[in-house]
């Protein structure tokens, strides 16, 4: 019997991650860097699956949603204009105990860092005044560019892709022609100095968003907002991420930004609780207003049907793609019983499963290895595959379900007698035959 996601714990998926190769700590021959991480073959792949199904879903499946990629480096006054370089901070504080840092909000969460005061809540040592005054933290990273460090060379690694859209916003609407409303989406990495990185992948200083930016008449705005909202939860379940595993949550007065009307996260319930992975925000017309006075550009549109000129509200659909990445591992991962043993298996949708199809010979004889080898190259051409002919076929069966293949094919001696293969389901473990000149489109149709 399967045990659900919510009685693993998060050791036993970094483990896993780490063994293979998903996911690994980075620089780790140096003795790694806190809460930055390297995708393996594995993890690249799928999280390059996420993005791309994404990708396709926001803008090759859609009509009214346009592609961009800006740069991460940035004009420093468009993050003077968002608020960014004045608002965009935590509170810190410091035990002057251990000497550990904390998010003031997340006390009650973390834990003091030395050995003498292992497994004390630092929320205790703050009821306790052994905390310092909160001082607030800026999260950007600085740097300079051009050969002179100093302070007129000063830029920021961006915090968000969004205001790369904003800025863009005349750039993509005039030369596509479009016309409110519309989106434009956006994959690219962001960079944030966090005081308390942690839960894996979930939280790190560099990562990687899905965004997207939908423009707007501010009178259809609720329209819009709970528009995106339902989207947005029905393309992860249309993953198969599980509907109880997930839920919405409004932010109250005292969670909601300065620029939004209102705002949703859709949280997941991870083994360290339920988390936030992807926000959707009525942002008004904040930021293209903003923009509009500091550069004297004017980001306004008219509407030709309606003669009224407006500056569009911006409804944000904006997603980790790392964070995606990690609710697809938990909550396909299992554990089951089969015939007395334990098989680990992690149920991905086909289209996102980093291997699409494994390629076994039966044995290592009679051309079995061979024919392998020719069919695992034809299908190379149009799936990820992976050649395997070491150990016994249901060690080889098992390797894969930890990996999340949804097909694996056997060669065997009928294969030579008839040119038919065996095809094995991760899921059911069922097995059928079919012949090889017809694997390619069954695939195509199962991998659609």
């Amino acid at each position: 019997m399967a045990k659900p996601g919510t009685d693993q714990t998060m050791d036993k998926i970094v483990s896993l991650c780490k063994r293979k190769g998903f996911v690994f700590g980075s620089s780790e021959i140096y003795g790694g860097i806190n809460s930055c991480w390297d995708f393996g073959p594995l993890g690249v792949e799928l999280k390059r699956n996420i993005k791309d199904h994404w990708w396709r879903t926001m803008t090759h499946r859609r009509d009214d949603v346009e592609g961009l990629d800006a740069a991460i480096l940035m004009h420093p006054k468009v993050w003077e204009t968002s608020g960014h370089v004045a608002g965009f901070t935590d509170p810190l504080v410091d035990c002057k105990e251990c000497k550990s840092r904390f998010r003031l909000d997340q006390l009650e969460e973390s834990m003091c860092g030395s050995p003498a005061y292992k497994g004390r809540k630092a929320s205790k040592c703050h009821a306790e005044g052994k905390f310092t005054e909160a001082r607030q933290f800026n999260l950007m990273f600085k740097t300079f560019m051009g050969p002179v460090e100093d302070e007129a060379n000063i830029v920021f690694l961006r915090p968000e892709t969004a205001q790369g859209i904003y800025v863009n916003f005349l750039n993509v609407m005039q030369p596509m022609r479009r016309k409110v409303p519309f989106g434009i989406a956006q994959i690219g990495k962001a960079f944030r100095n966090e005081i308390s990185p942690g839960n894996f992948i979930f939280r790190s200083r560099e990562f990687e968003q899905m965004e997207m930016q939908f423009f707007i008449d501010p009178k259809d705005d609720l329209k819009w907002f709970e528009y995106w909202k339902e989207e947005r939860l029905n393309w992860y379940l249309n993953l198969g991420i599980r509907r109880e595993k997930m839920r919405f949550h409004q932010h109250g007065p005292g969670e909601l930004a300065h620029y939004a009307k209102d705002a949703f996260d859709i949280e997941y319930e991870f083994p360290f609780g339920w988390k936030e992975f992807e926000g959707i925000h009525n942002r008004t017309d904040f930021d293209l207003s903003r923009h509009k006075e500091a550069t004297g550009v004017d980001l306004t549109y008219f509407d030709e049907e309606t003669r009224v000129r407006f500056v569009p509200y911006i409804i944000e659909t904006s997603a980790g793609a790392d964070r995606s990445t990690l609710v697809c591992l938990v909550d396909g991962y299992r554990e089951e019983e089969v015939k007395g043993e334990m098989r680990v298996v992690i149920r991905l949708d086909p289209r996102i499963a980093p291997i699409k199809v494994a390629i076994f010979p039966l044995v290592n004889r009679d051309g079995m290895p061979e024919t392998a080898l020719k069919l695992d190259a034809d299908l190379r051409r149009k799936f990820k595959t992976f050649y395997d002919d070491k150990g016994a076929v249901g060690r080889r069966y098992r390797r894969m379900d930890e990996v999340g293949t949804p097909y694996c094919v056997t060669i065997d001696s009928q294969t030579a007698e008839d040119q038919t293969v065996t095809i094995r389901d991760r899921d059911s473990m069922e097995q059928i035959r079919l012949p090889m000149d017809r694997l390619a489109n069954w695939l195509d149709e199962k991998l659609a």
